[in-house]
């Protein structure tokens, strides 16, 4: 392979680093892919999982809900691996270009399920598999991806850093929003509804739109695959506009982790982690759970009866709402009143986070009652949960990012990933706990969501006690200007927490 002269640290500019789009389309594609295979996946295990005989074969629904959540633990646990090889070994770039092609392979085990295959090997093989893939390819790119846009910025130009890593979250929910609206009805299509907005299409399209060649796994699961192809296009298209910061070496980078002072910093980072991983355990169920309980729920709404696993595309649309709301209305308003530091917002959404399950809990308790409630009473879950979602999740990614030394931003970035396989290992701990041999479950109904409320109103006040001894320092790159394939010295910049 030839060489290719590359920046290797930020150009002394004040605006926005030319990278920076390349790796929002690609953000946007790859969250497009994700979110839509993980729109579906609760839902495909517990309704339309079969046999090698083409009989259905599904799981429990909290069997299934465990199983997702494991899927989504081992995701956030890999990414330490693909910081070692980005910050060691490869650099950012070259991991996650090749372990994007793995990503791919992931999803196209998965289309397999609605292939002939499936009546060779058994789809829940081809399922674990597929799974496993994306796992590998998720999980090995996160910690670089997140830490690339980072990457870009300096000293000159750091004053933008907040404003792309809302846009960065901007695009994740932009590709999340779209995906989960139109992957679910791939996999099953909007039931007939004489009064609905469907029935009222020209015959011919109410015929396309039903046709089971068009609603079926392998389409559900292969589109997701396309997309996360073009993500890989995109990036590999940006590498010459990237700066990409040279890997230290295997030596130097165990130098740089095991000594005192890395163990003192990286104590510090971690602090957080516990009590955001709650915010996750919660926050993670709108894949699950929530779904689960949407099922009985009313779901008419504009004409359309809306399928459980799209009511979920809601938090996206919100999050493109709020961010901006937050940073440009709500945070400077604030801030006329309190210092908002990084971990008050966080303490914030803990408190909402509890909130939104609390509403959650009291939709069940109608449910459990015999009511069938509209699905606008979730809707309303959904708003506050996001507002939780704003105040914790983009500011602890900022904080995870800042909080890293220069040589190890991919290492310290997987504090923030870890703390969502955390949370996910804690719900997926519940869900498999709480199934009795009979089938029965020892939580059952709104007490489930209940239980949810009451641990994330205790985190919310450990975190509450504990934030008050955290001191932090601010790491960014150094803006020396150099081109070339020889490492840099590579410095940092310190500053006080704000």
């Amino acid at each position: 392979m030839a060489k290719t002269r590359y920046l290797t640290s930020p150009p002394n500019i004040t605006t926005m680093p030319p990278g920076v789009p390349y790796i929002i389309g690609n953000e946007a594609a790859e969250r497009f892919s994700y979110y839509g295979m993980n729109g579906i996946l609760t839902i495909f295990m517990s309704k339309y999982l079969t046999d090698r005989m083409g009989h259905l074969a599904v799981m429990p629904a909290h069997e299934a809900e465990a199983w997702y959540h494991t899927f989504v633990t081992t995701l956030y646990f890999l990414p330490i691996a693909g910081a070692v090889l980005a910050d060691a070994l490869f650099g950012k770039f070259w991991v996650v270009f090749w372990i994007s092609i793995v990503y791919c392979a992931g999803h196209a085990t998965l289309a397999l399920m609605g292939t002939p295959v499936a009546h060779s090997i058994e789809p829940r093989l081809l399922l674990a598999l597929g799974l496993f893939q994306i796992a590998l390819g998720a999980g090995g790119i996160k910690p670089c991806v997140s830490t690339n846009v980072g990457d870009q910025f300096g000293e000159s130009n750091k004053h933008l850093l907040t404003r792309v890593f809302n846009w960065f979250y901007f695009s994740i929910n932009a590709g999340s929003a779209i995906s989960t609206l139109l992957i679910p009805w791939l996999l099953a299509p909007y039931k007939a509804d004489p009064h609905g907005a469907i029935a009222k299409l020209p015959p011919s399209i109410v015929a396309f739109l039903e046709s089971p060649r068009l609603h079926s796994a392998d389409i559900a699961f292969g589109l997701p695959g396309i997309f996360m192809a073009l993500a890989t296009i995109i990036f590999w298209m940006g590498r010459k506009k990237f700066v990409h910061i040279p890997p230290v070496g295997m030596r130097n980078y165990a130098r740089e982790i095991f000594n005192k002072r890395t163990g003192k910093i990286l104590l510090n980072v971690l602090m957080p982690v516990p009590f955001v991983a709650m915010f996750w355990a919660l926050w993670q169920q709108n894949f699950s759970s929530w779904i689960v309980q949407a099922e009985s729920m009313d779901r008419h709404l504009f004409g359309i009866e809306w399928l459980s696993s799209q009511i979920q595309t809601v938090n996206p649309l919100f999050i493109l709402i709020m961010l901006p709301l937050f940073s440009y209305w709500v945070y400077p308003f604030v801030e006329k009143f309190v210092t908002l530091t990084p971990l008050r917002k966080m303490g914030a959404g803990l408190l909402v986070t509890a909130a939104s399950f609390f509403i959650v809990a009291m939709i069940q308790r109608r449910i459990d009652a015999g009511a069938h409630p509209h699905i606008m009473w979730q809707i309303w879950a959904f708003v506050v949960l996001t507002v939780g979602e704003t105040l914790v999740s983009p500011t602890h990614l900022e904080f995870s990012y800042t909080q890293g030394p220069v040589k190890m931003k991919s290492l310290v970035m997987c504090t923030y990933l870890f703390a969502i396989s955390l949370g996910n290992l804690f719900t997926a701990g519940v869900n498999f706990f709480i199934q009795n041999p009979d089938g029965s479950v020892k939580l059952q109904g709104a007490d489930y969501f209940m239980f949810f409320v009451w641990v994330m109103l205790g985190t919310a006040v450990l975190f509450a006690i504990v934030t008050p001894f955290y001191k932090g320092r601010t790491y960014l790159q150094d803006q020396n200007e150099v081109v070339g394939e020889a490492e840099p010295q590579v410095g940092f910049a310190v500053q006080p927490e704000a």
